[in-house]
């Protein structure tokens, strides 16, 4: 089968490419195929991350098993398209070059049984904008109720809290020592 993806740039302008690739394909392979239907050079570090139907986050798919047992962790190459992706989970993120950020929203917009003979796959089917200079800047900030909680606890200490540790500078009875390092 035929796995057929819209990979969109996370842009204030439409900026994104359509891409075939058969579904026995690795991530590594959508990996390479993002790499070259964007115009990257390929030699930066990338992720997929799995997520909800509406891109939350969830769950990191590294190039590399960066972890402390080599082998201990699943990589792109460990996956096959049809393990993470089909017609009821059809939304991924891609995220290269975690200097500038570049971010993908990458959907699974149709499986289809035939594969063309003569074609090559991966397949850049379609392409529209053109890429910027720069990847666009992310604006982190934490969820509105974390905020809120946040905001409870503000620091109101006084002269009168201080006193209640006493105004001796010694440090003996909580057990430190003054020039402990």
């Amino acid at each position: 089968m035929v796995y057929k993806f819209r990979v969109i740039l996370d842009a204030e302008e439409d900026i994104f490419r359509d891409i075939a690739i058969l579904q026995d394909d690795t991530l590594e392979d959508l990996h390479n195929a993002i790499v070259n239907a964007f115009g990257f050079d390929g030699l930066e570090v990338a992720s997929f991350y799995t997520c909800d139907d509406t891109w939350n986050q969830e769950d990191e798919i590294p190039m590399f098993d960066a972890g402390d047992i080599p082998g201990e962790n699943k990589i792109m190459s460990d996956y096959q398209l049809a393990d993470i992706l089909d017609t009821d989970n059809t939304k991924i993120i891609y995220v290269y070059d975690f200097i500038n950020m570049w971010t993908f929203l990458v959907e699974l917009a149709a499986v289809e049984e035939t594969i063309e003979t003569g074609v090559i796959y991966p397949s850049l089917l379609f392409s529209h904008g053109e890429m910027p200079a720069e990847a666009m800047e992310k604006h982190f900030q934490a969820d509105f109720e974390e905020e809120e909680s946040y905001n409870e606890f503000e620091d109101d200490l006084d002269e009168d809290d201080l006193d209640a540790f006493g105004s001796d500078d010694s440090f003996e009875d909580y057990g430190f020592e003054e020039n402990w390092n």
